[in-house]
């Protein structure tokens, strides 16, 4: 397994610490986060949707965790005793668990679920403080005293 040195990106920035732990979890990444497969959309320049497959699941099968920084979703596969005899079997009703990293910035704004796809509506909100502003350059007392 390859190692991934951030030493030279970690000199140029400040309070990215989370990098190097987000690239360590990619390196333990599953077949298991695959499923059950999903889309990431990018609408304009502030929102975005995740739409995952999840047919054979309801609504209350389905619990969305959103905390500050991740979004976890969590598929319940309802117990019901299947006696059927199937000749092939491609709808997947296991029990599964899909997590998203978020940036500190977006926020889930809703979620719907329409023909077996499960929509989450995210948005960027970027607050005043984290705007970009300029800052204006002081005059030095200095050439003040001089002219005195």
């Amino acid at each position: 397994m390859r190692h991934l040195d951030f030493t030279p990106l970690m000199r140029s920035t400040i309070g990215f610490d989370r990098i190097g732990q987000l690239f360590e979890g990619l390196e333990q990444a599953s077949a298991a986060d695959k499923f059950p497969p999903y889309n990431i959309v990018k609408r304009d320049q502030d929102n975005y949707q995740i739409t995952m497959a999840v047919a054979g699941f309801s609504e209350d099968d389905i619990e969305i965790t959103a905390t500050q920084n991740s979004l976890k979703i969590t598929g319940k596969s309802a117990a019901e005793e299947d006696t059927a005899e199937y000749l092939h079997k491609g709808i997947a009703g296991r029990a599964f668990t899909q997590n998203f990293e978020l940036a500190d910035t977006i926020k889930v704004t809703g979620a719907s679920m329409t023909n077996g796809l499960l929509h989450i509506e995210l948005q960027r909100e970027v607050p005043e403080a984290l705007k970009p502003r300029t800052i204006e350059i002081q005059k030095q007392k200095l050439l003040q005293e001089k002219a005195a």
